[in-house]
């Protein structure tokens, strides 16, 4: 991920154009916006503190990228990014989520990421008490080290008086040539093997317990299991302090294990919260898609439209800039850029309440994609369908080449399908591919070594009478 200091307009843009077909308008504002948040943090504070974000809705049919255009964003800024669907919140005192959850998952995810950067920076001093941890582990009893103190024999200076009289009568340790004690070799010579790999398959026990900070977080109002067992999880850990146990384990899952715990120890933890806390104020970004099925109609009353008008009244302040409680310190909402996203094929935009309405300035239309579109989305992405395929393929050592020709087809078809039902996008690729490749996967392990080209006779053989019998595709593509 690049961090958001070195990503112009032009390079947002031309990095979405690597996976995304069209949408220029979409694009050229989330650049904007994303921009935006740079820009805003190089002013004086007394000057940025007043730039709210301008956030951004989405209109357009379903499979034209809306969401693609957030997991690309997820991917390609260093910003603390969650993307959440409006449809699993409920007003509170119904069953589901509470909205203020997309904070707390929010500020989860930027604390997830200031703490592996910070980790990233401590490899190298973990990696050594990693090993040094399995090397005693390796050489139980070795590298013991003598009490030194009355707490650990009940005696002054950690010798009770025999011991200290026959001190003398032991014999001295064994030593080589060069002076170096047998025990310090042996350990060095694990030491190399470790470092070889030569030790990775010897099976070791390892103490397995939960480290860390210590969390508490109460979900008020949720009526959500998931949110009600977490806040459970919480108290117990809190009264128990975690629970350990031994395992036996290889040395190579053994490093894991203990390098996972020495990179916990050497964090701050304090020092990750607070920096999380920075980031997600001051850069980070809501994507809440489906926000058209929240939307009440203007012809339709009653019913579950109270829940959904209430689920709009929740998101309204913390949309506006208010403060929500994370088991990570509160969080102020006032900065952070949300992107909302909706077909509104059957509510508008206008069906929202003008409160939210008005929290959403930029309004971005989304077009339809037709067939010479569809065609680009087959051939150009670096994910492109046609890539995927063939990768997945080459993986039984079959080899399948598509004709241009043939694509050119399969754009059509997605695209006259589209027309005469439910218009579902570029995800229509996704079934006609899978029709027309389901014979060579089914038999894949019989072509082996074989080369299969898709030709417009072979799409048409496999795909032509579905598209014409009209009950038969509407329930095939």
């Amino acid at each position: 991920m690049e961090p958001l200091e070195n990503l112009t307009p032009k390079a947002i843009v031309a990095e979405l154009d690597t996976y995304i077909i069209g949408q220029n308008k979409a694009k050229r504002a989330v650049a904007i916006a994303l921009r935006n948040r740079t820009r805003r943090l190089r002013l004086p504070e007394e000057i940025r503190d007043e730039i709210a974000p301008k956030n951004i809705l989405m209109i357009g049919p379903t499979g034209v990228g809306k969401t693609e255009i957030a997991r690309r964003l997820a991917k390609l800024c260093s910003a603390p990014f969650i993307k959440v669907e409006a449809t699993k919140y409920t007003e509170v005192g119904y069953v589901g989520r509470d909205v203020e959850s997309m904070i707390r998952d929010l500020m989860a995810v930027g604390y997830s990421m200031v703490k592996t950067e910070m980790q990233e920076n401590l490899q190298s001093e973990a990696e050594k008490r990693t090993e040094e941890a399995l090397l005693d582990l390796l050489l139980p009893g070795m590298n013991k080290k003598k009490p030194t103190d009355q707490g650990a024999t009940g005696f002054p200076f950690g010798k009770s008086p025999v011991s200290a009289q026959n001190e003398t009568a032991k014999p001295p340790a064994i030593t080589d040539g060069e002076g170096k004690t047998i025990e310090k070799d042996t350990r060095e010579k694990f030491r190399e093997m470790l470092k070889e790999g030569k030790l990775e398959e010897r099976v070791i026990e390892v103490t397995v317990q939960k480290s860390g900070m210590p969390s508490f977080e109460v979900f008020a109002g949720s009526s959500n299991m998931e949110d009600l067992e977490m806040s459970m999880q919480n108290i117990t850990n809190m009264i128990t302090g975690g629970k350990s146990k031994r395992k036996q384990v290889p040395v190579g899952e053994a490093r894991k294990i203990i390098m996972a715990e020495q990179l916990d120890r050497l964090v701050d933890h304090d020092k990750i919260t607070e920096e999380a806390r920075h980031r997600v104020e001051q850069m980070g970004i809501v994507f809440i898609d489906e926000i058209d099925k929240v939307a009440n109609r203007s012809d339709r009353g009653g019913g579950q439209d109270v829940s959904r008008e209430g689920v709009q009244r929740d998101i309204l302040p913390i949309v506006e800039g208010s403060t929500v409680t994370t088991k990570y310190g509160v969080v102020d909402t006032s900065h952070i850029l949300f992107i909302a996203a909706g077909a509104f094929n059957i509510s508008r935009p206008s069906d929202l309440i003008p409160e939210l309405q008005g929290r959403f300035p930029l309004r971005v239309e989304l077009e339809s994609l037709n067939a010479e579109d569809f065609k680009r989305i087959l051939l150009e992405p670096k994910n492109a369908l046609t890539r995927q395929y063939i990768a997945l393929l080459s993986t039984e050592n079959v080899t399948i080449s598509f004709e241009d020709d043939a694509i050119q087809l399969m754009s059509e078809l997605a695209a006259e399908v589209n027309s005469k039902m439910e218009n579902i996008g570029a995800r229509r690729l996704h079934t006609i591919m899978e029709m027309l490749l389901e014979e060579i996967s089914f038999d894949a392990d019989e072509h082996a070594g074989e080369t299969i080209n898709i030709t417009t006779d072979y799409v048409n053989e496999r795909l032509k009478d579905i598209v014409r019998d009209q009950d038969l595709s509407r329930y095939i593509l």
